[in-house]
């Protein structure tokens, strides 16, 4: 084990040959040919503390071993070691005590040095913990690697960089003076740490800037945050396994609850827990990991709402129309998608829950209403196709229930829950023009004149038991 306050180091190279930008090509000074490709070694740097089950941390944005052995943190080291658990934290690239002036920030980079780490411990399995930035590293790893993750923790995460930079006045502003904080890195830090405080206190905010840019050089910093923008893992979170506790925050002006929610609802199983001060964080997270259920974890789900039918929509081949068509063509043809889709279910007494940029969630009091829908919103695209140059096939699943309904950003009711997750991996089985439906909508729907074909069952992700689903048939024809 590593002393407390030391670094071990070691190399991570990002990917095989061929798929990193960080593998570089360097030309012959004799001749017009290549070389062969020659690695580019990163040196990461980790550390340990304590023995038992192992823990490791995903690299955040400022080193995490430089953030969690200062004074405002290295009680949260203290508390995991001495719960059980053998803690890893490293350096990510152009962090901390790790390479800095680092050229390749990417996702996959960033996974490389998670990868590089823990095969270097030799750790088969491993619980997973992250916050913010560090997120995204995590998930994808938990997504992929699922038979060495045991349990997953995420504090304050988002899994879209572009979505998370815009979301909030304080990130827009820190965006803002991105521009100048390579020349200003000593006024950069000072503001984003007394807007981490809230402006409450002045001597604090002065020592936590100090480990903010002893943390990283502003270049690195700047790479970091252009490829965390580029960053989106949110088709990932149906395929985390791991049992995931999704740790949200009252004190810090960095967190927001819409992100979290979607994370949890996004990651099947997941759990909530909200807390209200910093050295609650380790609390949370040792009672998870011990497979615990206090009050504080039970009392934060919230209570399903009112039965709800759910209905999801998605757009067949949209990231191949966009490369085809370039972006203005292309989003010319989603409004027009949009259009036709607010249009319909307008008509047909839905309630648009979200956008997903390709598809939409809505929701609807009666079943009947939600299959007429579905029914209307085909024969609108259908006839769309039939005139325009560009055509729209869109794949429908519905799926009925009580979801958890929490107050969304906008002012909107967000629905989530198992009722949610299941009507979206329905609609995913659906082909372009096919509306799928659970079983409970065929059966509530008896009577009602719609004509069901049995598609049998299938194992959705994240559950159990396997779900039949039914065609509706909804051309005049019935072919």
């Amino acid at each position: 084990m590593n002393v407390a306050g030391s670094a071990s180091y070691v190399n991570a190279s990002p990917v095989p040959v061929g798929q990193c930008p960080s593998i570089m090509l360097k030309p012959d000074r004799m001749s017009d040919t290549m070389q062969q490709p020659r690695i580019q070694y990163v040196q990461i740097a980790y550390t340990t503390f304590g023995q038992g089950p192992p823990l490791v941390f995903a690299a955040n944005a400022w080193g995490e071993i430089n953030l969690f052995l200062g004074p405002e943190n290295r009680a949260t080291v203290d508390t995991l070691a001495n719960g059980g658990y053998q803690v890893i934290l490293y350096d990510g690239r152009g962090q901390g005590s790790s390479d800095r002036n680092i050229a390749d920030m990417s996702q996959a980079a960033r996974l490389a040095d998670l990868e590089a780490v823990v095969d270097r411990l030799a750790l088969e399995r491993f619980a997973l913990m992250a916050l913010v930035h560090g997120c995204t590293t995590a998930i994808t790893y938990a997504a992929t690697h699922p038979e060495r993750v045991s349990h997953l923790i995420l504090w304050s995460p988002y899994t879209s960089g572009a979505a998370y930079y815009s979301g909030t006045p304080v990130l827009r502003a820190i965006k803002a003076l991105s521009g100048m904080l390579v020349d200003n890195w000593e006024f950069f830090t000072l503001t984003m740490a007394n807007w981490l405080l809230r402006f409450q206190d002045a001597e604090r905010a002065k020592r936590m800037a100090r480990v903010f840019r002893n943390g990283t050089d502003p270049q690195d910093y700047v790479t970091l945050i252009e490829a965390l923008e580029e960053t989106d893992v949110t088709t990932l979170l149906p395929q985390v396994e791991a049992p995931t506790l999704v740790i949200r925050d009252t004190f810090s002006v960095f967190t927001m609850p819409e992100f979290t929610r979607a994370v949890a609802a996004g990651i099947p199983g997941a759990h909530v827990v909200t807390i209200d001060n910093m050295p609650d964080l380790p609390g949370a997270a040792l009672t998870f990991l011990r497979g615990d259920e206090p009050a504080a974890l039970s009392s934060t789900r919230p209570e399903p709402s009112a039965f709800r039918t759910v209905l999801f929509t998605d757009l067949v081949g949209h990231t191949e129309m966009m490369t085809r068509l370039g972006d203005d063509k292309g989003r010319d043809v989603l409004r027009e998608h949009e259009r036709i889709t607010r249009e319909v279910l307008a008509a047909n007494g839905g309630t648009e829950v979200k956008t997903m940029g390709d598809g939409f969630m809505a929701s609807f009091g009666s079943v009947t209403k939600a299959v007429e829908c579905a029914v209307a919103l085909q024969r609108a695209f259908a006839e769309h196709t039939d005139i325009a140059d560009e055509s729209l096939h869109v794949r429908v699943g519905l799926n009925a229930g009580e979801p958890i309904e929490e107050d969304g950003p906008d002012g909107r009711k967000d629905l989530f829950g198992a009722t949610v997750i299941l009507a979206s991996r329905i609609a995913a089985k659906a082909a372009g023009g096919e509306i799928l439906v659970a079983n409970a909508v065929r059966e509530l729907c008896a009577g009602k004149g719609f004509l069901f074909s049995d598609r049998g069952e299938f194992t959705a992700k994240g559950f159990d038991e396997p779900v039949r689903v039914y065609d509706v048939k909804w051309r005049d024809d019935h072919d």
